[in-house]
């Protein structure tokens, strides 16, 4: 059976879905300056679960949204002088491209925050009904203090809570908060900034509500899964708990919590405001998407790693041997079984994901297939194996660029991105 490891319970866990269909949401890119391998790590980590889940039989549904209202986007159009809405469209066009040319299986719902505005009023409103929320000012806070289940998901000491959250994104200073961890709902217009209007006055959503309301909209009240970077565990993925579950009167609203590791380069994490980057549309005019996938499945999803050019050359070695073994020839003799080989792919797929020693079984089977081919044995069945195997890391051999399901996927959603004020 599938075991993964659940953020909340900090354990590894058997996994089914609650369902008929498996569901994931996976918190997507504030689109600003986009795509690196911090983020590529991220998606096609999932990507390689989804993948598996379909190769086990599971039917997905899986949801991934663009944050396209936020502080970020709001500053960085200032910055350069572009409309906020022209720069999150051509930074998104810019990832879904990018992850196109890496046969990133597409989500099946792709939400923009702001096509959920009215949800979020909902959601606000009824935080505000049940008295976990405050306004003041046109602002609503949602108030930490009334929710004794706060720190459930991170398990971090409650001295830790303010000063991480003040190292992503939070105003401890606001004068109309209760408590400096109270956090934002929905933010009242500040001169020259877009804005929605409200029961509190014209304005915006807080970057928590948006992921809140759009993974319980198309997903409902209970997730299978619920993801994304190691970083967003608090205060994102706290504050996501602690706004669903008083409304929704649902518990779990998530039945396992997973995130991915971070990516360092030079020592220090890759991150777009640090601007340590190792770009993804840099890597393709080098290498293949085959040989960057492989470089990224080499890492387990939860163990965090530097950036390493030597580890990129031996996964392009890797993919260029794969490649000949599905492509090689073989002959009439003996019939070679794969049986053993999937076998151990599965068991190594199914201990939380550890594609590092999922990846070496299809290497040791490769390198089988090319001495029976020699042999001129039958290897028919075993590389058919090792293709299925490898479509489970988004691998595409000799075909002409990504599966026609991923052109098809992405192409729909890029439509959505070319909106001009």
């Amino acid at each position: 059976m599938l075991r993964l490891y659940n953020e909340q319970n900090r354990r590894l866990e058997p996994f089914t879905p609650l369902g008929d269909t498996a569901t994931i949401y996976v918190c997507g890119i504030t689109p600003y300056d986009t795509t690196h391998l911090g983020h590529a790590f991220t998606y096609l980590s999932f990507d390689v679960l989804i993948r598996y889940w379909e190769y086990l039989g599971y039917p997905v549904r899986y949801v991934q949204n663009v944050t396209d209202i936020d502080d970020d986007i709001i500053r960085k159009g200032k910055q350069v002088g572009e409309d906020w809405l022209a720069l999150g469209n051509r930074w998104t066009r810019h990832f879904i491209e990018d992850l196109r040319a890496l046969n990133v299986r597409p989500p099946d719902v792709y939400p923009r925050a702001t096509d959920v505005i009215a949800e979020i009023q909902d959601n606000v409103q009824a935080l505000i009904d049940r008295g976990y929320a405050y306004a003041a000012n046109g602002n609503v806070y949602y108030h930490v203090a009334a929710n004794p289940q706060f720190g459930q998901v991170s398990g971090l000491e409650q001295n830790q809570w303010l000063p991480i959250a003040n190292e992503r994104g939070n105003m401890p200073d606001d004068p109309h908060k209760k408590d400096p961890l109270d956090f934002v709902l929905w933010q009242a217009q500040a001169p020259g900034e877009p804005a929605w209007s409200s029961p509190w006055g014209p304005g915006r959503p807080g970057w928590h509500i948006e992921c809140s309301a759009m993974s319980t909209h198309f997903l409902g009240d209970t997730l299978d899964i619920h993801s994304g970077g190691g970083d967003l565990i608090f205060p994102h993925h706290e504050c996501e708990i602690a706004q669903v579950e008083p409304v929704t009167g649902q518990r779990p609203f998530v039945r396992n919590w997973m995130h991915v590791a971070m990516v360092r380069y030079g020592g220090e994490k890759m991150s777009k405001s640090l601007g340590i980057l190792v770009m993804i549309r840099c890597l393709l005019q080098t290498w293949s998407p085959d040989a960057i996938r492989l470089y990224l499945a080499m890492h387990h999803y939860r163990n965090s790693w530097s950036h390493n050019e030597q580890e990129l050359e031996e996964a392009n070695r890797l993919a260029n041997k794969l490649h000949e073994a599905v492509s090689t020839a073989g002959g009439t003799g003996p019939r070679v079984d794969p049986a053993l080989q999937e076998l151990g792919f599965r068991q190594a797929m199914e201990n939380d994901l550890d594609s590092p020693r999922a990846l070496a079984i299809l290497s040791e089977l490769a390198e089988g297939i090319l001495a029976a081919g020699r042999s001129r044995e039958n290897i028919r069945d075993v590389q058919e194996a090792l293709r299925r195997s490898a479509e489970v890391f988004g691998l595409r051999f000799d075909a002409n660029g990504p599966e026609a399901r991923v052109l098809a996927g992405w192409d729909q959603h890029l439509q959505r991105f070319t909106e001009i004020r």
